[in-house]
């Protein structure tokens, strides 16, 4: 074999090229390894597609894991309250000492509702700090929805009637009727008005657990997609609870909105310290959730784990061939005066090149691909909940690059090995 032709993409062996290697080493080995790879476009364009490809998947699975992610929270914990801050429990206590040897105790009152009585001072602190997006101060209770001989057992909300969908977005679920809160009605989930036969319009009587009652008309109608909600809630002004649950001042609760739902938990340690008040975040009553969440994140973390294992065999393998392929070449390159080191770096660059260009075409493809899906907390129902923002393009890039240089270390160590003396006559 004539071995002019073995330098397909190094210069022919002279004192130029030997002057090169040992000048500018660095500049010179990213040259040869620039030639190396597009001299066979077709082997590189594949190498290159099938980066991209496992990147992709990468991003796909980023925006989908965390897409399900947000659109599980949001239909779980978007009408609810992110922080709630309540008056703090009374339980039993002992009348005597304990080594009086006798024991009486004081049973707490369960048809007294527990009022924050202050908690009107803190409100405008609360709706001030940066990051609460609503505050609802509300008066809750149990109750009884009455109709002829129809009784349900309902959860009684009094909130302000200009802040109906403060916390749930009743206004967006109405389905019959309005929002429109007043002294004379009241706001009903349809599964609760259907067991009771009751329209918008109709009069119904709310009666306390203290034995209360009201007549109140039928104001509208919500559906929010929580049984808990929609079959169990009446919505009415907070006069009204007042009059209902015989409470002239105070409230019950404090229900908090925040713009990023995740700080719940700092939140809530904050405004504690702040009110001296008990807050607790939402996390506190979706231990099952956040489990599930974190089990469906470790699930999606293996997936894209394998996506670059596939990058890294894919790379390394490649190059091991191409090491074989030219291991005349690397003798010549060798005998001219080429050190191990140097060897290394071309093999290393050729690698690292193919993760860049992959990372980024796949980065691209991604994003373009994902694009037109709504954002999870706009989705359609039964839709693919796929969050474009969550694609982690820079963390699939930086890792399909780093997997690259690392696969195209043991090529370029057997490169370094290569005795120009047993393969430069080949």
């Amino acid at each position: 074999m004539n071995q002019a032709m073995l330098w397909c993409s190094i210069p022919r062996a002279s004192f130029r090229a030997s002057w090169r290697l040992r000048s500018r080493p660095m500049l010179y080995g990213l040259k040869i390894a620039t030639r190396y790879l597009t001299a066979n476009k077709a082997q590189t364009g594949l190498l290159i597609t099938g980066v991209a490809v496992g990147v992709f998947v990468f991003i796909f699975m980023s925006a989908l894991i965390g897409g399900l992610a947000v659109f599980l929270v949001q239909r779980t914990v978007g009408d609810i309250a992110h922080v709630t801050m309540e008056a703090p429990s009374r339980d039993a206590s002992a009348l005597l000492p304990e080594n009086s040897g006798l024991l009486i105790v004081r049973q707490r009152d369960t048809t007294q509702l527990e009022l924050l009585r202050t908690a009107d001072a803190f409100i405008p602190l609360i709706e001030a700090t940066p990051g609460v997006s609503a505050v609802s101060p509300q008066i809750v209770g149990n109750g009884f929805l009455v109709r002829g001989q129809a009784t349900a057992p309902v959860g009684v909300t009094g909130v302000q009637p200009d802040k109906v969908s403060a916390i749930a977005n009743i206004g967006r679920n109405i389905r019959a009727g309005s929002t429109d809160l007043n002294s004379s009605n009241v706001l009903l989930g349809t599964s609760l008005a259907e067991d009771l036969g009751l329209r918008v319009g109709q009069v119904v009587r709310l009666r306390s657990a203290n034995g209360l009652e009201l007549p109140l008309v039928v104001g509208g109608l919500f559906e929010l997609g929580l049984d808990a909600l929609d079959s169990r809630s009446a919505f009415v002004s907070l006069s009204v609870a007042r009059t209902l649950f015989d409470a002239p001042q105070g409230i019950s609760r404090l229900e908090i909105k925040l713009d990023d739902l995740n700080q719940a938990e700092n939140y809530a340690r904050q405004l504690a310290a702040d009110t001296g008040l008990e807050a607790k975040p939402w996390t506190e009553g979706n231990a099952q959730l956040l489990d599930g969440l974190r089990a469906q994140a470790n699930s999606g973390n293996l997936i894209k784990g394998f996506a670059l294992i596939t990058i890294v065999i894919g790379v390394a393998s490649a190059l091991l061939l191409s090491t074989y392929r030219r291991r005349p070449e690397i003798g010549i390159m060798r005998a001219m005066g080429a050190t191990q080191g140097f060897v290394i770096f071309v093999f290393v660059t050729q690698g690292t090149m193919i993760g860049l260009l992959g990372g980024l075409i796949g980065a691209g493809l991604g994003y373009a691909a994902l694009s037109p899906f709504p954002l999870p907390e706009v989705a359609p129902q039964g839709g693919l909940p796929i969050d474009v923002r969550q694609g982690a393009y820079d963390l699939a890039i930086t890792l399909t690059t780093i997997g690259a240089i690392l696969a195209s270390i043991l090529p370029a160590r057997a490169a370094a090995r290569v005795d120009p003396v047993s393969v430069i006559g080949q």
